[in-house]
Order: structure tokens, then C-alpha cells, then sequence
């Protein structure tokens, strides 16, 4: 069963999702136990599948670290957080997470677009 981390103790995945803000993006690191890759990769993509099926997810996409890396980076854009926290919450989303082999940890994090003046745009 999948696991969950913080990356930032002070600003918890769960609280982060208590906030009204769109759209969202989360960033999603997943440490694979050793000889797994393959069993997560298939359980992350039948949550993919259901999120997209949500009609709120606007856009999806798996990184994998090179290099013998065992770490999966998922990028999800959401219209908000209310809408992810309306798939998340659902029973069906709770079963997803007994598909990912022991030992996997995942550290998710909402993340919104940010400007930087003559570098980037942000919301």
C-alpha cells in the first residue's frame, strides 16, 4: 500500500488541499522499493486513468529519473483544489492505493504557478 511523506512539514499535502486556489498543479515524487518500477508505474497509471476520467485533471504527465533512479515524478494540473480534493476523496481513489507495491512512498505537493519579472508568468 502506498505510503505518504511530506516534503514540507510546515505545509502538510492535507492542509494544502483546505485552501480554495485554481488551477493547481501537484508535483508528486514517488520513491519505487527496489525491483518494483514496473508494479508502480501500473498502479500510477490506473490513478491516471480515473483522475482523468474526473473531467477536472487538465493535463498529466509520469517523469522518471535516469541513471538506475527509482523515483517517479508525476505533474498534475487541476482546475482547483476542490476538484482534487473531489477525486480524492471518493472510495474508489481509496482502493487505488492498495495497487502500489509495499514500501512505496510518495511525497505530493500543491504547487501554483508563480511569476518571476522577465523570466515567467504566473497565474
Amino acid at each position: 500500500m502506498l505510503k505518504f511523506g511530506n516534503l514540507d512539514e510546515s505545509t502538510p499535502f492535507r492542509a494544502q488541499q483546505k485552501e480554495k486556489a485554481g488551477p493547481v498543479t501537484v508535483i508528486n515524487t514517488f520513491v519505487t522499493p527496489e525491483g518494483k518500477e514496473d508494479e508502480v508505474v501500473a498502479a500510477w497509471a490506473d490513478d491516471a486513468e480515473y483522475m482523468k476520467r474526473s473531467g477536472s485533471l487538465l493535463s498529466v504527465q509520469l517523469y522518471r529519473g535516469i541513471g538506475g533512479s527509482r523515483l517517479f515524478t508525476n505533474v498534475a494540473v487541476w482546475k482547483s483544489t476542490e476538484h482534487l480534493r473531489a477525486a480524492l476523496g471518493t472510495p474508489e481513489f481509496a482502493s487505488h492505493l492498495e495497487r502500489y507495491p509495499a514500501g512505496t512512498v510518495a511525497y505530493p505537493h500543491l504547487y501554483q504557478k508563480f511569476a518571476v519579472e522577465g523570466v515567467c508568468e504566473g497565474e
